[in-house]
């Protein structure tokens, strides 16, 4: 079973894709073209699982209610197939989505994306021309293929997997929340304005101190197997 979610990525692809384009969201799309069908799976397996768990919140309050109002006598007959119903949605379809996501997101994707994304870069960086070698360091170079897939990873199962799951989670709060009392809702709101002025704020620096570390990483890495690479001219 293993085997067949790790086969449905093919990390190594034999067709040429190009020039990487400039923009960020198009040049994570370059890169993630060939899964993103099975990003596109993995997103909504989490959108099912958290829409799920809300359900599952919301049927707890009115479990209460029910209990308050049947007597003890006819409650199995009136609600019994209501509990069966959450019952078997709970200890059966929630494990299923649960086990189907995580063997997409561990066994498809999290292994196979990166090395797809290496590849790409690997086959784009033969292309180049000599002068290019001449010009920068082969150390360098190689770390930032390496760094570049795991960051295309990285940002994209954030979006796709953690980012889904709390919106849909969020939306999920405000409708109960909306259903009891429409004032209960306005806490959140304050909440979510906050948190994005506060990204809004704060990413941009995050991402360019991100991008001179990086850099001044590869630059380190680049220098260091250079002078493995050189040892007999540095021995001299």
């Amino acid at each position: 079973m293993f085997r067949y979610f790790e086969n449905l990525v093919d990390p190594y692809p034999g067709e040429e894709r190009g020039t990487p384009p400039t923009g960020l969201f198009a040049f994570i799309l370059h890169f993630s073209r060939p899964v993103l069908p099975l990003l596109v799976v993995m997103a909504l397996l989490t959108a099912l699982v958290s829409a799920v768990e809300v359900v599952f919140f919301g049927y707890m309050g009115e479990l209460v209610d029910w209990l308050a109002g049947a007597g003890r006598e006819g409650f199995f007959t009136e609600y019994g197939w209501r509990l069966a119903g959450m019952a078997a949605l709970v200890l059966i379809g929630l494990p299923l989505l649960t086990l189907l996501h995580a063997l997409i997101s561990q066994q498809s994707i999290f292994g196979n994306y990166p090395m797809l994304g290496r590849w790409l870069a690997h086959r784009h960086m033969l292309s180049q021309s000599l002068a290019f070698y001449q010009d920068e360091f082969a150390g360098r170079v190689s770390q930032k293929v390496m760094q570049t897939a795991l960051a295309i990873r990285e940002t994209v199962m954030k979006l796709m997997d953690l980012m889904v799951y709390v919106i849909v989670y969020f939306i999920g709060a405000m409708l109960l929340m909306g259903q009891a009392e429409p004032w209960l809702m306005l806490p959140l709101v304050v909440w979510l304005a906050g948190y994005g002025a506060i990204m809004w704020s704060f990413v941009p620096r995050l991402r360019r101190v991100s991008m001179r570390q990086a850099d001044a990483r590869a630059r380190m890495t680049g220098r260091i197997v250079d002078s493995y690479g050189n040892i007999q001219t540095i021995k001299l």
